[in-house]
């Protein structure tokens, strides 16, 4: 009997790496989604024999809806209504939805999946408590498959938390890494999003340059791990082949490494098998032969003064955080500000007394997580700057 698979956000580079994992394999693909990437959707509905598609955007939506009639595609507007295109709880749901968009998905989804397999990072960052509050409601299983957070958890699923003295993520340190910072001032964005190891969505690779998305990293395995700050470090790994090290109590150390693909994440959350060739084996070896961990450098990478400003108890200080930096990498995609504008306008406004009151209060429901977002993007248009070095 086939396994039943939903994928949110298939366009995108983790979605389309799912649809490659499960290609040939034993799954049975119920429902796929986009924001607007309407004619990728409808290729990869009639390649994988898809019934279901959601589409966001309402433009794309009403455009494009004879199409899929045509081949006998229901076509659906928003995921206001997935629990009436899902009859019974789906085997696996995969959401790779960039940004906040992501977050009522992932809560609409929770009572639809027997396991989510989460890789929108704004969702675990926002509402971590709201979410794991409906995991054990409805008896869903929750697997991360960022590369680092889904190692943590393949190095320490038999381990008791108490036994953990540090965890370290990698960072490879993006496209800018020991280049001079004088230059990047102005960097256009086709040369920012120019990652040298991953291949990334926009939005993440210019997350990844600015460091921001390691951040964002650690605030995760905060939450999802129930971690105290100082048990999280990130060290730069230009090779992206170690994705995560424990050290435990006791003096043992262990590290989980695979090829910078998140094919191979998402493969082993899935349980697919797949046998390696020697070659495989060498080129690993020799990636193990080569590994360098350097500590990062606040002149070369700015915003990871964030850190120090986390708070140890979730609050709106995550929900503002990521809204302000989502508005930011909007602006730079769009050409309204510079490179420089985004670190310097996140660092001023995060630690401006008009966002600093909420830091001790938490949101309750996503209504709450929604409204704050909304007061954050109507701050920021007040008061974003434009820096000229």
């Amino acid at each position: 009997m086939k396994k039943e698979i939903i994928i949110f956000g298939s366009t995108g580079s983790i979605g389309s790496s799912t649809l490659a994992a499960v290609k040939n394999e034993n799954f049975k693909i119920k429902l796929l989604s986009t924001n607007k990437n309407i004619l990728k959707i409808y290729k990869q509905a009639i390649k994988y024999n898809v019934k279901d598609i959601i589409v966001v955007d309402k433009t794309k939506y009403k455009k494009y809806k004879y199409l899929f009639k045509k081949k006998k595609i229901r076509l659906h507007l928003g995921f206001k209504n997935i629990d009436k295109i899902l009859k019974k709880k789906i085997t696996y749901c995969i959401n790779s939805i960039t940004g906040i968009d992501g977050l009522e998905p992932t809560l609409k989804v929770i009572p639809l999946t027997n396991n989510l397999l989460l890789a929108n990072k704004e969702s675990i960052i926002c509402a971590w408590e709201i979410i794991k509050k409906n995991l054990k409601k409805f008896n869903t299983n929750f697997i991360p498959i960022d590369s680092e957070h889904f190692s943590i958890l393949q190095i320490i699923k038999s381990e008791k938390l108490n036994n953990i003295d540090q965890i370290i993520l990698t960072a490879s340190g993006g496209p800018f890494y020991k280049k001079s910072k004088k230059n990047i001032i102005n960097i256009k964005p086709k040369v920012a999003l120019h990652h040298p190891i991953w291949k990334m969505g926009k939005k993440i690779s210019i997350d990844s340059s600015t460091m921001m998305n390691k951040i964002f990293e650690f605030i995760e395995a905060k939450n999802i791990f129930n971690l105290r700050k100082k048990n999280i470090s990130i060290l730069v790994h230009p090779t992206s082949f170690v994705h995560a090290i424990v050290f435990f109590k006791g003096g043992l150390i262990k590290f989980l490494a695979h090829d910078p693909k998140m094919i191979i994440p998402i493969s082993n959350a899935l349980n697919i098998k797949k046998k390696i060739n020697k070659k495989f084996i060498n080129n690993s070896i020799d990636n193990i032969n080569s590994i360098s961990l350097n500590k990062i450098k606040k002149k070369d990478f700015p915003l990871i003064k964030i850190l120090d400003l986390i708070p140890e108890e979730n609050s709106y200080f995550e929900t503002i955080l990521i809204t302000l930096n989502d508005e930011l990498v909007n602006k730079y995609l769009n050409g309204d500000i510079n490179y420089i504008s985004i670190q310097n306008n996140l660092l001023n406004l995060i630690k401006n007394p008009y966002f600093s009151k909420f830091y001790k209060l938490k949101p309750k429901n996503i209504y709450d997580i929604n409204r704050m977002i909304s007061d954050t993007k109507i701050y920021l248009e007040k008061k974003i700057k434009y820096y000229e070095k």
